[in-house]
């Protein structure tokens, strides 16, 4: 089957050509800014109020870090995590949720690749 055509890379002043937007060089560079510039920091602004009721009301229903509570230990909820990430194909649906405490929501962003560790102290 042909390939497509080379396009020329989107970055401004690149010479490569790509079959995507960008080259392989620039396509993280774009995404890094996109992420720090376009997506807003703010997770109220960013996930929306239907969001925030659905949280609260999940909060409310699951007090306690569910992964604390499997290993025995009781410890307040601080977050509310999609099992599934959104932009996975996971959706706001309760079966999709999990109260954490901050510490177990990093453990888990870290493992999946999406954070970096970062020693306390």
């Amino acid at each position: 089957m042909p390939r497509k055509p080379l396009k020329p890379c989107r970055y401004p002043g690149c010479p490569n050509l790509s079959e995507e937007a960008y080259c392989p060089i620039h396509r993280k560079k774009v995404a890094k800014d996109y992420n720090i510039h376009i997506r807003p920091e703010d997770p109220n602004k960013r996930y929306g109020w239907k969001w925030k009721k659905r949280r609260d009301r999940y909060a409310q229903a699951h007090p306690l870090c569910e992964e604390c509570l499997k290993q025995g230990r009781l410890t307040p909820m601080e977050e509310v995590h999609h099992i599934l990430p959104i932009d996975r194909g996971g959706t706001d649906d309760e079966s999709n949720l999990m109260s954490l405490c901050h510490s177990c929501h990093e453990k888990i962003h870290v493992a999946l690749g999406d954070r970096k560790y970062k020693p306390e102290g």
